[in-house]
């Protein structure tokens, strides 16, 4: 690989890693406008195995910002993110895959007390799928594949805030 060339995969590797943690941010703050902007035209979302949806980005933006109303406070950790570039149309690059392991503490709203514990704690793996565009980095898939959660305690019931 020439200088240059190494130059290059190290700069999308930072914007992936921008789109990546651009998620995070996106879902936790409740940015569904930054969420849909992070998907490529034919973006697509798939929750099915934490108990969601599969579909376009708007769809998916949309379930998730009913789901998620339920918590007053969101935090995703992504974390160990293994980033590999793939080939598009023949030009090196085109294309990322991310696959990330996260945890992702909630909180339900309206809660009484002095707890900001979390009430809800789920992990897994998230599989990003990544396309450079006229726009840069862009999400056109992401799956959830979720592996543990542990739910609220005796006598927390969640409540609409």
């Amino acid at each position: 690989m020439t200088q240059r060339v190494e130059l290059a995969t190290v700069l999308d590797r930072f914007s992936v890693d921008e789109v990546v943690t651009g998620y995070a941010v996106a879902v936790d703050d409740g940015d569904w406008d930054a969420y849909r902007g992070l998907f490529a035209p034919k973006g697509r979302a798939d929750y099915r195995s934490a108990g969601g949806i599969e579909g376009d980005s708007a769809e998916v933006a949309r379930w998730l910002e009913e789901s998620l109303a339920l918590f007053a406070m969101r935090q995703h950790l992504i974390v160990n993110r293994r980033v590999r570039f793939g080939v598009l149309e023949q030009d090196i690059g085109d294309t990322a895959e991310v696959r990330a392991d996260y945890i992702n503490p909630m909180r339900f709203a309206g809660q009484d007390g002095d707890s900001t514990a979390p009430d809800l704690v789920c992990g897994g793996r998230y599989v990003f799928g990544l396309l450079r565009t006229d726009e840069g980095w862009r999400l056109r898939q992401v799956v959830v594949q979720e592996k543990w959660r542990r739910m609220p305690g005796p006598g927390q019931q969640p409540t609409a805030g």
